[in-house]
């Protein structure tokens, strides 16, 4: 078996590695939810390059996640239900549906994206489904019957709690400004306090999550991304720690032994420095 640039080399690959008597046995013992952690793992990897701007990083962790839709594919092949091109052909087909202005006729072309008209391909595409499921005597509704309930669990939480917000808004069930969710914020911190004085656990858990959504609710009104503002504060955490242990290291010193006024005189410096 050699390396290839040609996709069909690596079906060939994972399912070399899935052989029953030939593959691999910790390939052979997975199944469908024992590798969605590592596919969700190697789409964070393929955005940390991004962020970055390694490329050749890039490359490599496009290809690992490449390998995890593989792998779900060959597992689904072995159990008789579609194979790494269907795959390819259903998001092919998705594809060239949801853009007429660019794959339709000339009169679809010149039309551009008329205004409702992605809106109507998603429904035409949730109908389709639905009789497809039908037909195989499945529940037509696969991911439950409410109106949230098409937002994947998986998600990360600020960005499940955004996207759930989002689509509330849709019907109505919304703020109309910020200013009130700052009062909104105001009352969680306040309920915050009671558990933290009555040192319940279970509604300190449940007040600071409350808070949590309440600022997510706050960002969205204010067009900010709370994934990516956390990812922002994260990173600026990260380099005025980084601040204080080169200052500390360099006065011959280490964090263990340095103080907390010490620290944080080192770290004022550090705000000050950028």
């Amino acid at each position: 078996m050699k390396p290839s640039k040609d996709i069909s080399r690596l079906i060939e690959i994972m399912a070399a590695l899935r052989a029953p008597k030939t593959g691999c046995p910790w390939d052979i013992e997975q199944d469908f939810s024992t590798i969605a952690p590592y596919t969700i793992e190697e789409a964070y990897e393929v955005a940390d390059a991004i962020a970055r701007g390694d490329l050749d990083d890039l490359r490599d962790e496009l290809g690992d996640l490449l390998l995890q839709v593989v792998y779900h594919a060959q597992m689904a092949e072995e159990a008789g239900e579609f194979a790494f091109g269907d795959v390819v052909q259903a998001i092919t087909t998705k594809m060239i549906r949801r853009h007429p202005h660019v794959f339709g006729d000339e009169k679809a072309r010149s039309a551009g994206m008329a205004k409702g008209m992605w809106e109507k391909i998603k429904s035409e595409e949730k109908a389709e489904k639905r009789s497809a499921r039908l037909a195989r005597g499945l529940d037509p509704e696969d991911n439950g019957k409410g109106f949230l309930d098409g937002i994947p669990l998986a998600l990360p939480a600020l960005t499940r709690a955004l996207k759930l917000q989002e689509k509330a808004a849709r019907v109505g069930f919304d703020w109309s400004e910020a200013a009130p969710i700052l009062d909104k914020i105001e009352e969680e911190i306040g309920e915050l306090r009671e558990a933290l004085a009555k040192g319940d656990t279970a509604s300190i858990k449940d007040e600071f999550g409350d808070m949590l959504f309440a600022f997510v609710n706050l960002g969205r009104h204010l067009k900010v991304d709370s994934e990516a503002a956390l990812s922002g504060t994260n990173e600026k955490f990260h380099s005025r720690f980084h601040y204080v242990e080169q200052a500390v290291e360099a006065s011959g010193g280490t964090l263990e032994k340095a103080t907390l006024d010490e620290m944080e005189t080192l770290w004022q410096e550090a705000k000050s420095a950028k």
